[in-house]
């Protein structure tokens, strides 16, 4: 599998110690979603009040758009601990029991990934959740019993990328289903110039803007290229980031002005030019770029339909008018000889 470009919202290797530095700790200085902000504000604020757990709230949404940082930043406001895992590290009964048995009053315990929960770990999910208590079976064979064991009132929040393989069991048990969309360029030029501050970077408007246009609509990218603009900055400009610097930087990364890179450009010049724009499965775009075709359906795909550059249809993968016309690629009848000779 080729490595995952620098336009993808999964985070990169190494690349977790550089976003919490760059991660806001209150609501107010979260940039956007400002309908869900109002949501979680007037939640907080109640939860503190009555001095009680606040209700178990359930992110979703595309990656790098800000579920664990609203997460710690929910802990933060209720003045309380935090507690992370997710859904693959819980792989045993056990692995979530010694979590719950250690978790104190009003904590939040964020689990990431929570649609990866094995159904027998998620069981065990549902009464901590619903009732606050845990069923720890005692011994083995005809004399093992069941011992109810009470928990403290704690905050769950679990953070999913693809809320339908969420069993609806579990979802029901979450008070607050809120959704992170994607950001617009004016959202993203606040959080880049923001971020260039806590880097000690200059950055004119004209440039954090044109990162913001070519980050895909997501926070974690903006972070990502601001990181690789600055290096260009140091090395060629003096440190200062300008519109002119800015392209540059973006331009030798290979992102275009939509903000696709080099691995967006291959799957899109693959269904165009070597399947004449479709149909053709998931699949095969995989094998022909050498990527998992997963990766392709949650990274890269979301993004390229919300640009209107490929059509999901039951055949398979069928791209448009608007793709053939960007990429500057002829239509030509798929079937090529085969359509000749009958």
């Amino acid at each position: 599998m080729r490595e995952t470009g620098i336009a993808s919202p999964s985070p990169l290797e190494g690349e977790r110690q550089f976003e919490a530095a760059l991660r806001p700790t209150r609501l107010a200085d979260f940039t956007g979603q400002s309908n869900l902000k109002e949501n979680l504000s007037i939640a907080i604020e109640a939860a503190k009040r009555r001095g009680e757990a606040m209700d178990h709230v359930l992110l979703y949404g595309p990656p790098g758009l800000g579920k664990t940082t609203l997460a710690t930043i929910i802990a933060g406001e209720l003045g309380v601990g935090f507690e992370q895992t997710s859904g693959p590290i819980l792989q045993k009964k056990l692995d979530l029991t010694g979590v719950l048995t250690n978790i104190r009053p009003r904590q939040v315990f964020f689990i990431d990934e929570i649609h990866r929960l094995l159904p027998d770990v998620e069981e065990i999910l549902y009464a901590a959740l619903e009732d606050f208590r845990m069923d720890i079976l005692i011994g083995t064979g005809p004399g093992a019993r069941t011992h109810s064991m009470a928990i403290p009132h704690f905050t769950a929040i679990g953070a999913t990328t693809r809320q339908g393989l969420v069993s609806a069991p579990l979802r029901g048990r979450f008070g607050l289903v809120l959704r992170l969309n994607h950001y617009g360029v004016a959202e993203l030029n606040a959080i880049v110039q923001r971020s260039a501050k806590l880097l000690n970077v200059t950055v004119d408007p004209d440039g954090a803007e044109e990162i913001a246009r070519r980050s895909r609509g997501t926070p974690r990218i903006a972070n990502r290229l601001l990181r690789r603009v600055r290096d260009y900055a140091q090395v060629r400009a003096e440190g200062h980031i300008d519109l002119r610097v800015a392209t540059s930087a973006l331009d030798l990364l290979e992102v275009d002005r939509y903000g696709l890179d080099e691995i967006d450009q291959k799957i899109m010049l693959t269904l165009l030019e070597k399947y004449a724009g479709g149909p053709v499965g998931v699949n095969t775009i995989a094998a022909s770029i050498d990527e998992e075709a997963d990766t392709i359906e949650e990274v890269y795909e979301p993004y390229l339909m919300q640009l209107g550059f490929i059509d999901r249809t039951p055949r398979g993968r069928v791209g448009t008018d608007r793709a053939f016309e960007y990429f500057k690629i002829p239509r030509r009848q798929r079937g090529g000889m085969q359509s000749d000779l009958f």
